[in-house]
């Protein structure tokens, strides 16, 4: 996958970021291109060389009608999570890894959902910020509105699944 200079792209568990520059350079004796990415919210400066951003997840922004679907997956239906907590953190490590905002929304549903039976461990209090952070930015910048309004959205369609977003404290940068 090619990205553009000035290209709004996601880099998995950072959010929203912006190809800056594009450059080359050699790694293992082989000319290779790399981008620098400036992640939007931290300032956060990547370098992923082409070889590797399918290895890293990055990828760009999704586009308004993946956008609905978030939301509608997070409207409808229960969601399903392992009982053991260890497995059950795995779990939703390895999907927010995998950098797709639908996985990413699914983590937080789950957590969502589990928060309404039993109180979350800090870890988990942890994801779900950062889950819930990684659908906002995302979902702000695709739809070009505010962070408050995706929020929002985001409230009212986990309201229409019957699941309350928990009080949680922000997570320090």
């Amino acid at each position: 996958m090619e990205f553009k200079l000035g290209e709004k792209v996601v880099y998995p568990n950072h959010g929203v970021g912006i190809i800056e520059q594009i450059s080359y350079g050699y790694l293992n004796g082989r000319s290779e291109r790399y981008y620098m990415l400036k992640i939007a919210s931290s300032g956060l400066k990547v370098m992923v060389p082409q070889s590797n951003v399918d290895c890293v997840g990055l990828r760009p922004i999704i586009r308004n009608t993946q956008a609905a679907a978030v939301l509608g997956f997070l409207e409808k239906g229960r969601s399903a999570s392992h009982h053991d907590w260890k497995h059950r953190f795995k779990e939703n490590s390895d999907r927010m890894r995998t950098g797709s905002l639908m996985e990413v929304a699914a983590v937080l549903k789950g957590l969502v959902a589990l928060s309404r039976t039993k109180p979350l461990s800090f870890r988990e209090k942890k994801m779900l910020e950062r889950a819930k952070y990684l659908l906002i930015s995302e979902l702000a910048t695709v739809r070009n509105t505010s962070e408050q309004a995706v929020e929002v959205n985001i409230v009212r369609a986990l309201a229409k699944a019957k699941l309350q977003m928990p009080e949680t404290a922000p997570i320090p940068e």
